[in-house]
């Protein structure tokens, strides 16, 4: 019996996770980089662009998990079961857990910007202008964010039931341009082994 856990495309996206922590450290670093001219606005300014676009993509316009790198699956050619998954990313509670990761990653910057000070020896190979710093750790701040919410979003998707999935309705495909964000080229096929509705309806 198939199941909608076997979506490659969702266990691709789930492997993210890896790079989180990668990029927390790089965080560390630019956090530990020269020497911090104002604590509170410096946090702001981090948060501000780390967290506030990723949360408001997840909330508004979720990412559109059927994309890999520069190529991103047309709506059309998107299968019944992959729009039914398109659904589970608009519930209510995404948008939850969303918010709760946002206010995780705010308390965790917090954290690595009172253990930097521990950190500057490990890196003062770099260039000591705390403006570098500051950037190198916004842009690895952002990118943490990302990698953390859109696995975990999909984490969401696999733990919903398959008797629940088969209740969804599939998302209108007309309307996922403009509900989801979908990145890059969009291509009618990127993973050759997976078949399409499209590719279906020719065998009959």
């Amino acid at each position: 019996m198939s199941t909608f856990r076997s979506e490659p495309f969702l266990w691709i996206h789930l492997s993210g996770i890896v790079l989180f922590p990668i990029l927390l450290e790089i965080v560390l670093i630019g956090l530990a980089t020269g020497d911090s001219f104002s604590y509170i606005l410096e946090l702001l300014l981090i948060a501000a662009f780390g967290i506030i676009p990723v949360l408001r993509m997840q909330l508004t316009c979720p990412f559109d998990i059927f994309s890999i790198l520069l190529f991103s699956l047309n709506p059309e050619s998107l299968t019944t079961e992959q729009t039914r998954i398109l659904s589970l990313f608009k519930s209510n509670k995404q948008k939850l857990f969303a918010i709760l990761a946002a206010g995780f990653m705010l308390l965790l910057l917090w954290l690595l910007y009172r253990l930097s000070p521990l950190a500057v020896a490990l890196f003062d190979f770099i260039p000591q202008w705390r403006i570098l710093g500051l950037i190198i750790a916004t842009i690895a701040f952002f990118g943490s964010n990302l990698f953390l919410q859109v696995p975990l979003s999909v984490l969401l998707v696999l733990l919903t039931k398959q008797s629940q999935f088969a209740q969804i309705e599939p998302y209108p495909q007309d309307q996922i341009e403009q509900d989801f964000t979908v990145p890059g080229i969009k291509v009618s096929k990127i993973l050759w082994f997976l078949k399409s509705d499209s590719d279906s309806k020719e065998i009959t």
